[in-house]
């Protein structure tokens, strides 16, 4: 079942991952603030934190793992690379993250390089599961997900069975970061994934959080963590407790609706 697949990684039902965006003006300052927004997410609740290349370099990411395996060990953690997944793979091993998203693994390229192209051994679908069985960490994959393009030339249900079978949790967002994800279309990835676990990746807040997790497996949660809701601003651990409350009470009352 999609959820003891969930709870082998995270050790919870519907968990709730948060985004460490690495802002700050010089690496003094973005250090400093990703230490403080780490214990304050992790004080507060967050089941698991995911490193990303938001607002810093990749040099951030390696410090930020580097500074997570080093204090947090126990706890659960992992990249999100923009740009560059094969490296966020090696990041990932080399620091002990159990997690990895990758923004798109199905739908953004047109079938050629897809299928061939990409390096010399074939395309992206073929170079991904390589670096899956030398990586075997739990991989989140966006289907039709913000800001990607769309180039397959597939339905969108050709690409998310395609995208089920290259990760281990297919992600759905809405347009844009920190708008709300449709209904609609969680309802409709849901019913076309089947068993397979689904996160939403945007745009879920302690208002809508009780509705979306009712279909969806966990969250990725970043800008409404932020004070003032906005994706540039500091954590707010206010924001964040009322959300896990939430989130607390949706454990609670039982098994997937």
């Amino acid at each position: 079942m999609r959820e003891e697949k969930v709870k082998t990684v995270f050790h919870q039902r519907k968990p709730v991952i948060a985004m460490i965006h690495l802002n700050g003006e010089g690496k003094a300052q973005v250090q400093e603030r990703a230490k403080r927004e780490i214990e304050q997410l992790y004080s507060c609740g967050a089941d698991a934190l995911l490193a990303e290349n938001y607002f810093g370099s990749v040099d951030d990411v390696e410090w930020a793992l580097d500074y997570l395996h080093t204090n947090y060990p126990e706890h659960i953690y992992g990249v999100n690379l923009l740009g560059d997944y094969e490296t966020g793979f090696v990041l990932a091993e080399n620091y002990g993250g159990k997690i990895i998203q990758i923004d798109s693994v199905c739908g953004h390229l047109p079938v050629g390089p897809d299928a061939n192209n990409i390096t010399q051994d074939g395309g992206f679908e073929k170079h991904l599961r390589r670096l899956r069985s030398r990586y075997p960490i739990f991989l989140m994959g966006g289907v039709r997900f913000k800001y990607q393009p769309v180039r397959s030339g597939r339905s969108a249900k050709e690409d998310l069975l395609l995208g089920k079978e290259r990760c281990d949790a297919v992600v759905v967002t809405g347009a844009k970061t920190a708008v709300k994800t449709d209904m609609a279309k969680i309802l409709s990835f849901r019913e076309i994934l089947g068993d397979s676990p689904l996160f939403v990746g945007a745009g879920m807040t302690a208002d809508n959080c009780r509705e979306q997790l009712s279909v969806a497996d966990g969250a990725i949660v970043g800008s409404w963590f932020k004070v003032d809701g906005v994706t540039g601003n500091p954590v707010d651990p206010e924001r964040v407790r009322m959300f896990m409350d939430v989130v607390r009470e949706i454990r609670a009352e039982g098994s997937d609706g």
